[in-house]
């Protein structure tokens, strides 16, 4: 069994803001995959999906940000599922608007949600998928965070909500280290890629 969790904060007033970006992206898997109705368990939102003979739960904690972690440890405990099963989403201010970086483990790196999980769970061998919502630069983080998209930022992160969703669904069908390997990819990297090996590389 897998276990993906979306971070964000419950009610329409959070909705379509930078910390709710976790919610969107389990959104958009759930209607991917033909998920179970909605359904109240352990302080979160929970829908059932079925991959081959996996269930697997794509959760929405419904404590608020920065006590996601009781809703992660409720489930987890409840189901007996080892952090290496548990994918967290959640948005993140350090990365470029819509620019995504997976990880297998690490620290919260500041941001509350992942402090709280990382507290209540006692480990940081969890990975997690982090979508960039941009720097605050001169604006109060809170209510960067708490803010919603700019008009001209709307398409590249309905984009990157896309992008992420193909990422989750990697790391249920093959595991964190493919999902990297894909989604980690930098630009330069990717140009490389398609240009091929320079003369210096071939010997030439």
């Amino acid at each position: 069994m897998k276990l993906v969790f979306g971070l964000g904060n419950p009610g329409k007033s959070f909705e379509g803001t930078r910390h709710n970006i976790g919610y969107e992206v389990l959104d958009r898997v759930s209607s991917r995959l033909v998920a179970s109705t909605e359904r109240l368990q352990s302080k979160g939102l929970v829908r059932e999906v079925l991959l081959g003979n996996e269930k697997v739960l794509l959760v929405k904690p419904q404590t608020f940000m920065n006590l996601s972690g009781q809703c992660v440890r409720e489930i987890a405990g409840f189901f007996r599922v080892i952090p290496a099963d548990v994918l967290v989403v959640t948005d993140d201010v350090s990365l470029p608007l819509g620019k995504l970086r997976v990880r297998a483990q690490g620290t919260h790196g500041g941001h509350n949600g992942l402090r709280n999980i990382q507290d209540v769970l006692q480990t940081t061998e969890y990975p997690r998928l982090r979508v960039g919502v941009d720097a605050a630069g001169e604006r109060d983080l809170a209510d960067h965070v708490l803010g919603k998209f700019k008009p001209h930022e709307r398409e590249p992160i309905r984009d990157a909500v896309e992008k992420a969703a193909d990422a989750v669904e990697c790391w249920l069908r093959q595991g964190v280290q493919p999902c990297m390997n894909r989604f980690n990819t930098t630009e330069a990297a990717k140009a490389k890629k398609e240009k091929g090996p320079s003369q210096k590389e071939q010997g030439l």
